[in-house]
């Protein structure tokens, strides 16, 4: 996508148009040229109107997350957003881990892995570790992209287990890295130009795996306790740190409208919003900064048991000033939410009833009855909104030069 800005300039030689060499997001510049009717200190009094058209690099943005977290079903509701379906690359890798919209490139950070399967088992090391990880590679293909070059990224096969020969990637409007480690190397995590992080609790993650695995594929309880037990210090010492760098951070928890819940079914979501993020305004619940408990089940939202319940306010997160937007149930009718979305502010919502219609339109999606869909939907269209105004002072810097 183009964006142009005019400025006059003083010109020494005929009218012309000129195009410098536009191959793919190169900048043009284009110049017309007009005689000037008043005299002029040059040799034939030419002025030249001079359009500059920078094509936009790519705005980055990362999600982390462990693995069976929701990454891959929050990729969707994100190209949804921008438009158009997500698919891997045409006529690739059948096993590419690559989706590309319209306007959106995601790219999986487990391409980067440094070692195979066989290689991590025989050093005893998880893809959890960042031994097992390329990131110089990581970030010279990221600043690369972020630059408006192509890169040759590999493919780590995860049916396979194998690293698979690379890929060409042509610079997106937005390149979204997901995976395991996209906030970790401090390289990587300054190209970012927003960051958002999936924290699924423990209890959660256990009950979801439970559910899965015991009952889709038949593993024992034991040894899906030890399967977790085991990644677990990796987790706790290289990707859970990770989540005081991001900008938003959408926390999944038990519910605490059920006493002593174990199964993971009904959720307590929270979305933590950094204050002071460039281009991003957190969403709040009625009155911006107060303190709110909200339940909205009565005769515009229908709630069966256990209910439903939000909450509202400014809290700290790692020492940085947050707001803190809270979800505990799950909804019946989603073409009620719109009650909801109408008391919620900030949103980034393109027309009214935004929200509700992309719920709506994803509602066989993971978490679409409750707080994972409804907050994945909202970030998605503040990195619209994110990306629009990115987008306004790239082309408003040239144009203010031009006035100077």
């Amino acid at each position: 996508m183009a964006f142009c800005s005019p400025h006059t300039t003083t010109s020494l030689h005929s009218p012309r148009t000129t195009i410098p060499n536009s191959g793919f997001r190169q900048n043009q510049v284009i110049l017309f040229t007009t005689r000037s009717s008043r005299r002029s200190n040059t040799r034939n009094g030419a002025r030249t109107f001079q359009v500059s058209c920078a094509v936009d690099k790519p705005i980055v943005i990362g999600l982390a997350a462990d693995s069976g977290c929701g990454k891959s079903t929050f990729m969707r509701r994100l190209t949804s957003v921008f438009g158009g379906a997500a698919e891997p690359p045409r006529g690739g890798n059948p096993d590419s881990n690559t989706l590309i919209s319209d306007t959106t490139t995601v790219i999986c950070l487990d391409d980067y892995h440094s070692l195979d399967r066989t290689g991590r088992k025989e050093k005893g090391v998880t893809a959890l570790d960042p031994k097992a990880n390329d990131f110089d590679l990581m970030y010279e293909q990221v600043k690369a992209i972020k630059e408006g070059k192509a890169i040759e990224k590999p493919i780590y096969n995860h049916v396979t287990g194998l690293l698979d020969p690379p890929e060409t990637i042509q610079p997106p409007n937005i390149f979204v890295i997901e995976g395991l480690h996209p906030m970790y190397d401090e390289r990587v995590r300054d190209l970012l130009d927003f960051s958002i992080y999936l924290d699924i609790s423990n209890e959660v993650k256990f009950a979801w795996k439970i559910q899965r695995d015991m009952a889709e594929r038949g593993h024992s309880l034991e040894s899906i306790k030890a399967s977790i037990e085991a990644r677990k210090p990796d987790f706790d010492a290289f990707i859970d740190p990770q989540k005081q760098y991001a900008d938003a951070v959408i926390e999944v928890l038990p519910t605490q409208l059920i006493p002593d819940d174990n199964e993971g079914k009904v959720l307590r979501v929270k979305l933590i919003m950094k204050e002071g993020v460039k281009f991003f305004n957190p969403v709040y619940l009625f009155d911006e900064g107060s303190t709110i408990n909200w339940i909205p089940c009565g005769r515009k939202l229908t709630c069966s048991y256990p209910g439903i319940k939000f909450s509202y306010g400014p809290d700290t997160y790692f020492g940085q000033e947050v707001s803190v937007l809270e979800m505990d149930g799950q909804f019946d009718r989603l073409d009620e939410l719109i009650y909801v979305e109408s008391h919620l502010s900030n949103l980034s919502t393109k027309f009214y009833g935004e929200v509700t219609q992309q719920m709506l339109k994803h509602a066989d999606f993971p978490g679409s009855n409750n707080g994972t869909g409804l907050f994945q939907t909202i970030v998605g269209l503040k990195i619209r909104d994110l990306y629009e105004q990115i987008i306004a002072e790239r082309v408003g810097a040239p144009a203010q030069a031009a006035k100077v």
